[in-house]
């Protein structure tokens, strides 16, 4: 028989008979009426599991991982306020459903069953998942909670104290505000959440205001993978700058007892705790999964002998609270309302359309307050000397500098976070003098994790700000990128566009860095950003460029509320010459605060109809050493400079290509994988002369004379042009 059904037979002929399980006496604060109103909720949690697989096995549902054994996190949920925001569990249905108590007009049960429908109508996803969450109620929405959302947590409790110094526009969280992270007992032992507690104490251990309660639902197995007994206690009861709570998650007074304490001491302290809670877990993992496959039965019995809601009637009953009878009444009334509710839920409308899906990939723009500018005495202090210099050309990072120093002066909601970014200014000076500028509440130093550097973006923009995270290397990115993909750009998707994630992250990036770190500080590979849908790619090949483009990549995330990605190419920081040493035709002076570049405006330089050359990057640079020696053979080209890597800018550059009688792809990425090929898919579409691609090998880059060794460079891109506009290519 079914687990789910065997759990329900038990508690109907248990509760009846009142064999109920052993346990302490009811204890704490919990008024009468605030005890049953919570075993409702539990109630209607388990009803939802159990319509959730009848669902499923008549073909109106698909998925159907549950809460049944974690109850107890309604106890939790009355713990805090709903002004707390909440990342969730996946079990945590009470939770979510004891918090819509607190606010009026919500409609749980409802709502949940157009999500387990896949209805289109699904309030907080609109039908793309089955998943927790309510804007109304301050839960961002979690798919699979395998630790990614914990880093985002510790951001959004940093937003928290920051915002008490210094609000953005966009905040949402109170100044006294907690934010609450919950995740199972396996999840904890995932780097991203080794990694996050990590953060998280090793702030509040340098007395960094960091509001924010972990809660570990310790149900003892992963999936099949038992948890050593005792090592979740062993592991955080003793970790520095987190305070340790601990209850049993199947006593409802208990629970409710420590998680206030827990939450009083989070919410007066400023600082982080860890509640380690004692539960179940009923039924196996998910629907699919059969625990006594793998588990004996007598240990899979003897969890479902200790199910909380058994406890809950027996503490009901001691307290006076609610009569056995009344208990079982309650359970009862809510099966069948669930049942009846189900009927019309399961009628309701599902996406049918690409179109549909995709609909809240992109997030819609927000209002944003006008800027006009800053007053000229403030810019003029901040920048200081540098003001002078600004007539004259200069290398790219420099003026990245100063188009981060404008950008800072002019929208306050802007924060940068990073290794090194701070009072060091960057491992290429990049961000020089801005800890100085604008302090360390907006030029925030790190530890050294990837993964909480986003998270602290991701958490950060949750409640207004909008962040410029720093990656010190593009290689370095790999240690994080589900940080983006799985969390920043899946946002907006799986919330309707109701939850979003501005932040620009800024990467450095690319090849022809000489002599210095081989493959992990020259990494030309950008197929993992350019495969996430929803997030703008962004690639300069000169400092006016940059800065122009800067601009407008904060413009997309402060008004239009994208995840963009800025790669800066290290060679060409200090780029200064073109042709030959001291020409100095590779630096730029500043371009006016009003300049940008619109996303997608490609450029051009050039006018040839013999070929055109498209590329970005380092590559632009090398086809303009290409240039000349072409030219000198006969062979009149133009030279497009894509600028933006995701999405394509493909009408922009099907008309860029016009009148070109052949098109050399000028890559810098690898062969495989690389940005060649999207290129070479859409030329093909639109039009039929000749094309060739130069691309860099499927290598890593080595240290040394052989840095470039590997990928396109001046000779070969004449070589391959000759080849191309003389039939040989």
């Amino acid at each position: 028989m079914d687990r789910s059904q065997i759990v329900h037979e038990n508690f109907l002929s248990r509760v009846a008979a009142g064999d109920l399980p052993p346990g302490r006496p009811a204890s704490g604060e919990l008024a009468a009426t605030e005890a049953v109103a919570l075993y409702r909720v539990q109630c209607l949690s388990r009803a939802l599991d159990r319509q959730s697989r009848a669902m499923q096995k008549a073909g109106q549902g698909f998925y159907t991982i549950g809460s049944s054994g974690h109850e107890g996190m309604a106890a939790v949920a009355h713990a805090l306020r709903p002004t707390d925001p909440a990342f969730l569990h996946y079990r945590d249905a009470a939770f979510q459903i004891a918090r819509a108590g607190q606010v009026p007009g919500q409609t749980p049960l409802w709502d949940m069953l157009l999500s387990f429908a896949s209805s289109s109508e699904d309030p907080i996803s609109g039908g793309r998942h089955k998943v927790l969450g309510s804007k109304a109620l301050n839960i961002p929405p979690q798919t699979s909670t395998i630790a990614s959302h914990l880093p985002k947590a510790v951001g959004a409790a940093y937003a928290i104290g920051a915002a008490r110094r210094h609000r953005p526009e966009h905040a949402t969280c109170p100044d006294d505000a907690l934010a609450l992270c919950s995740f199972g007992d396996a999840s904890a032992n995932h780097s991203t959440a080794q990694g996050a507690i990590n953060a998280a104490g090793w702030a509040a251990y340098q007395s960094v205001p960091l509001p924010l309660l972990f809660v570990c639902e310790d149900n003892g197995i992963g999936i099949s993978t038992r948890t050593p007994s005792g090592w979740i206690a062993a592991s955080y009861q003793n970790r520095p700058g987190l305070r340790y709570f601990a209850a049993s998650g199947l006593d409802l007074y208990e629970t409710a007892r420590v998680a206030a304490e827990a939450a009083r001491w989070v919410r007066t302290q400023r600082k982080p705790a860890f509640l380690h809670l004692g539960t179940v877990r009923l039924y196996g993992h998910a629907g699919a999964d059969v625990p006594t496959t793998y588990l004996p039965k007598e240990l899979v019995e003897a969890e479902e002998a200790n199910d909380p809601l058994l406890h809950s009637v027996r503490l009901l009953s001691e307290a006076g609270a609610l009569s056995r009878d009344a208990a079982l009444a309650i359970y009862q009334e809510t099966c069948d309302r669930v049942a009846r509710v189900a009927e019309e839920a399961v009628t309701r409308p599902r996406l049918k359309t690409a179109r549909d899906v995709m609909a809240s990939l992109i997030p819609p723009a927000r209002p944003c307050q006008p800027t006009n500018g800053v007053d000229p005495e403030t810019r003029a202090a901040a920048f200081g000397s540098d003001l002078r210099a600004m007539g004259e050309p200069q290398i790219m990072s420099r003026l990245i500098n100063w188009a981060l120093t404008d950008l800072m002066l002019e929208h306050g909601e802007i924060v940068m976070m990073g290794e090194d970014v701070g009072r060091k200014g960057g491992v290429y000076g990049v961000t020089q003098k801005l800890h100085a500028r604008f302090g360390p509440d907006r030029m925030i130093d790190t530890l050294l994790d990837e993964q909480s550097i986003l998270g602290l973006a991701i958490g950060m923009a949750q409640n207004g700000y909008v962040p410029i995270p720093e990656i010190q290397f593009l290689a370095y990115l790999h240690n994080a990128e589900d940080q983006l993909r799985g969390e920043a750009a899946t946002l907006p998707f799986f919330s309707n566009g109701q939850y979003t994630n501005p932040m620009v992250l800024r990467i450095a990036g690319l090849g022809y860095q000489k002599g210095f770190g081989g493959h992990f500080h020259n990494d030309n590979s950008l197929a993992v950003l350019r495969d996430i849908p929803g997030l703008i790619l962004a690639v300069p090949s000169n400092g006016a460029d940059a800065a122009k483009m800067l601009r407008e990549c904060v413009r997309l995330a402060r008004e239009e509320q994208r995840v963009v990605v800025f790669v800066e190419p290290i060679a060409l920081y200090p780029m200064r010459d073109l042709h030959a040493e001291k020409d100095g035709l590779w630096m730029q002076s500043y371009p006016d605060p009003s300049e940008r570049i619109a996303l997608g405006e490609l450029g051009v330089h050039g006018n040839g109809t013999d070929l055109a050359i498209v590329t970005f990057g380092n590559g632009v640079y090398l086809s303009r050493q290409a240039e000349r020696e072409l030219a000198a053979t006969g062979i009149a080209s133009r030279i497009i400079d894509l600028r933006w890597l995701s999405p394509l800018p493909k009408d922009a550059l099907t008309e860029a290509v016009a009148g070109a009688r052949h098109i050399l792809i000028v890559d810098e990425t690898r062969h495989s994988g690389g940005v060649a090929e999207g290129l070479m898919a859409h030329l093909h579409e639109v039009t039929d002369v000749p094309q060739a691609r130069l691309t860099a090998e499927d290598s890593f880059i080595a240290t040394g004379p052989a840095y470039a060794a590997t990928m396109p460079s001046k000779d070969s891109i004449v070589a391959a042009a000759r080849a191309l506009v003389e039939g040989r290519a």
